[in-house]
């Protein structure tokens, strides 16, 4: 599966190897993406549905830059659930970039409106919800969605539009 990162979540979380021998052990980190939101002052996780985006420093990640991944294409697992959460693997970027077969997205309620997650209609049959947190008057939710893939909110319909001349490069444009 090859997907085309638009946006990310607002929380990062990493893990080291277990080996404390391990010389490469802080080289082959696991960096997990994932939707917060503000809770007095603080980003912190709400979730109302768990998952996660995991990207390997070992395949074109580097955590001291994550903004350098958005627009970039990768190969990817599978998205799935596991111990309850849902999940897809960033395996590694692209050397050049090309169409995918969806897009991560990351909306957030300030953004958007108000999404009524859950309910039927809130998103198109092609999109895969990854993550939600809210709490109280603020919502963010990382997707999967196809080109031309939508999500609906209290302001109107959001459609995600690839630019023609680079096809794997999207952005969610409210409809008339």
């Amino acid at each position: 599966m090859v997907v085309s990162i638009t946006g990310l979540g607002s929380v990062w979380r990493r893990r080291f190897g277990k080996d404390l021998d391990d010389p490469r052990r802080f080289a082959r980190a696991a960096y997990y993406n994932t939707t917060g939101v503000p809770v007095d002052g603080t980003i912190r996780t709400r979730s109302k549905v768990a998952g996660h985006a995991r990207f390997n420093s070992t395949g074109g990640f580097n955590p001291n830059y994550p903004l350098r991944i958005i627009n970039r294409v990768f190969e990817c697992d599978e998205p799935c659930v596991w111990h309850g959460q849902n999940k897809i693997l960033f395996k590694h970027m692209l050397m050049a970039p090309r169409e995918p077969d969806c897009f991560l997205v990351v909306a957030k309620e300030s953004e958007v409106g108000r999404m009524h997650i859950g309910n039927r209609g809130w998103k198109s049959d092609g999109g895969l919800l990854i993550s939600f947190s809210e709490c109280r008057d603020q919502q963010e939710c990382m997707l999967l969605l196809p080109a031309d893939g939508w999500i609906r909110s209290d302001v109107g319909t959001f459609t995600l539009q690839p630019l023609r001349a680079r096809p794997w490069i999207a952005r969610l444009q409210l409809g008339s």
